[in-house]
């Protein structure tokens, strides 16, 4: 089967998500009655209020808000990785019960890629190979449930994956990060633009940790710090221009 392409979209989110987050905080701190609480989130713009329980840490209160994403075209590597983000849950394809007779799909690293054509199908030839004895596994063993052991790494899957909004400034701070794996990044940078495009004070900075101050990296830092903040405000300033726009 052909090389797999990423596939990220946001199939739900919580209905106002930066109200129900600065509620949960004003809750924490504000006297009188419910009622009134309510109203003051329902008339008042609470982007600054947002924006300063962001800048206190507080974060519990965005566990009220969460998102939930459909995957497809990425490798049982980035799955493995993917899954170490245990607050989190997780509804992948079988390979027991999905039998790959009729040919996997596989993700081609653009180290491999960029080595050249030749390179690229001697790669391609590697997955046919394992095509051929996963085929014949299946035959002999009458299942997929232990054939399925000799699948690569680089075999696709698709998943469905939810995540509060806590967990997912998580997941960016270390998945966005130029050292993180090349598969995660591009996949983090993906679920992260479609999160500021539904709830922008939650995740204006959220990302590297470098975007919100010194790297956390130390000695291992890619010294890129400047870079991804600059790529960020240009980020936040084209959104920024966009609504004016609309």
């Amino acid at each position: 089967m052909p090389q797999a392409h990423q596939r990220v979209e946001l199939l739900r989110v919580t209905t106002g998500g930066e109200a129900l987050v600065a509620l949960a905080a004003k809750l924490c701190y504000a006297g009188g009655d419910l009622d009134s609480l309510l109203d003051k989130i329902a008339t008042q713009d609470q982007r600054a209020f947002l924006r300063k329980v962001r800048e206190m840490g507080h974060e519990s209160v965005l566990e009220h808000v969460s998102f939930t994403f459909l995957l497809e075209g990425v490798s049982r590597a980035l799955l493995a990785q993917l899954t170490r983000h245990r607050i989190a849950s997780f509804s992948v394809q079988s390979q027991r019960y999905v039998s790959y007779a009729k040919g996997f799909g596989y993700i081609i690293p653009p180290s491999v890629q960029a080595l050249g054509d030749a390179a690229v199908r001697e790669y391609e030839a590697q997955m046919a190979q394992m095509q051929a004895w996963y085929e014949s596994w299946q035959q002999r063993l009458g299942a997929n449930e232990d054939a399925r052991f000799v699948l690569p790494n680089a075999c696709e899957t698709r998943l469905m994956t939810t995540m509060n909004a806590r967990e997912l400034r998580h997941f960016f701070a270390l998945r966005m990060c130029e050292r993180a794996q090349w598969e995660i990044r591009a996949l983090a940078g993906h679920m992260f633009t479609l999160c500021y495009a539904q709830a922008p004070e939650l995740f204006a900075d959220a990302g590297a940790g470098c975007l919100r101050g010194a790297c956390p990296e130390g000695d291992k830092t890619c010294g890129k710090a400047a870079q991804v903040r600059a790529e960020r405000k240009a980020f936040l300033a084209a959104h920024a221009a966009q609504e004016q726009e609309t």
